[in-house]
């Protein structure tokens, strides 16, 4: 069997989605250790994302294969069962053996919340990250602007592999104000290791007034990291949808 899971979880305790060693601390792990502990035999999973520490997912999608034949109501329950409250099984789906996760993923969305008021947010402190001076939505939306399309994403990156390719699409960035919350939303063909908190970082300091979104397109060409904004916190950050 291959099955296909729809996963949602909070990430703020965990160092990640894969696996370090250590399962317990990771997304990963967690889900694995159940998986095998309810079929008897050793189950790997593979996530469509490798989200980073602290950062949340509401629709991570993950397949493994097994051995035993199960009812798929049978695998949801006792995943939902053993899993900690802060990791939840949307859907348990059994799909062709050809599918990949990871490698049939067609395009990807994220979404950042930042709270933009004076005061904190003390029930959204945790998934959003708090910026108390207004932020020019209108200079933001300009610069977004300069990094959809295929890049070279290597100065918007702490991805340390020099193999592999830093080039990257962007198809749309949105960003949206409503209730005190900037909301952005970026999808993409795929993101490279802190790519899009250090995209939602330069629009923040574009919304501060200390960078100039004309400067965003010198900057992706130089693939000079020391030349980019801050790096946004991870709790803001959500894997919304993946399309297959």
């Amino acid at each position: 069997m291959n099955i296909k899971l729809t996963i949602q979880y909070d990430g703020g305790r965990y160092k990640g989605w894969q696996r370090l060693g250590n399962g317990d601390q990771s997304i990963q792990g967690k889900i694995e250790n159940v998986l095998t502990e309810m079929v008897g035999e050793k189950i790997e999973i593979i996530g469509c994302s490798r989200t980073d520490a602290g950062v949340h997912a509401l629709n991570q999608v993950a397949n493994f294969k097994m051995e035993k034949e199960m009812e798929l109501s049978e695998i949801h329950s006792y995943l939902n069962r053993y899993l900690p409250n802060d990791i939840s099984i949307l859907q348990v789906e059994n799909v062709h053996d050809r599918f990949h996760a990871r490698y049939n993923a067609k395009n990807k969305t994220y979404v950042y919340k930042i709270w933009n008021e004076q005061y904190t947010n003390p029930f959204m402190r945790k998934y959003s990250m708090h910026v108390d001076k207004a932020l020019n939505i209108q200079k933001m939306k300009a610069a977004a602007e300069y990094f959809v399309g295929k890049h070279d994403f290597t100065a918007f990156s702490n991805a340390k592999s020099k193999k592999k390719s830093m080039v990257r699409d962007i198809y749309s960035i949105h960003i949206e104000k409503e209730a005190g919350f900037i909301q952005i939303s970026v999808t993409g063909d795929g993101f490279l290791y802190n790519m899009v908190r250090k995209i939602v970082g330069s629009l923040i300091e574009v919304g501060l007034g200390k960078i100039n979104s004309e400067q965003i397109p010198y900057i992706l060409e130089q693939k000079d990291r020391s030349m980019t904004g801050m790096m946004a916190e991870a709790n803001g950050l959500f894997l919304e949808k993946v399309t297959f």
